[in-house]
């Protein structure tokens, strides 16, 4: 289980683009994370027809370090540390394990 995950709403916390809110697009196996809008670059791009691409300069998201970034808590409006704890079993069913906020015990995942 990791503590960002796609669809979450983050905070970067350090570089050039601090302070940005994003939503996370994809997360990568090498420790980096792909934000909505935010590490914005310009690409030279040369045309290809084979895959229908057009020429010229594009912009696109370019990924970010995970340590760089901070789940949003929706309740402060700040980014905030995470942490996993299990949650009591209901008639039978396993516990289950889920995220929370470190600064005010709220869960993450409901």
């Amino acid at each position: 289980m990791q503590k960002i995950r796609k669809g979450d709403t983050v905070v970067v916390t350090t570089g050039r683009e601090k302070g940005k809110r994003g939503t996370v697009l994809r997360v990568f196996v090498s420790g980096k994370v792909l934000i909505e809008g935010v590490n914005r670059v310009k690409k030279h791009q040369r045309p290809n027809p084979v895959k229908g691409q057009t020429g010229g300069i594009i912009d696109k998201e370019m990924p970010l370090a995970i340590s760089n970034v901070m789940l949003l808590n929706p309740g402060t409006g700040k980014g905030d540390r995470v942490g996993f704890k299990f949650l009591e079993a209901q008639s039978g069913a396993p516990a289950r394990k889920v995220r929370f906020f470190k600064s005010n015990g709220e869960v993450v995942d409901v």
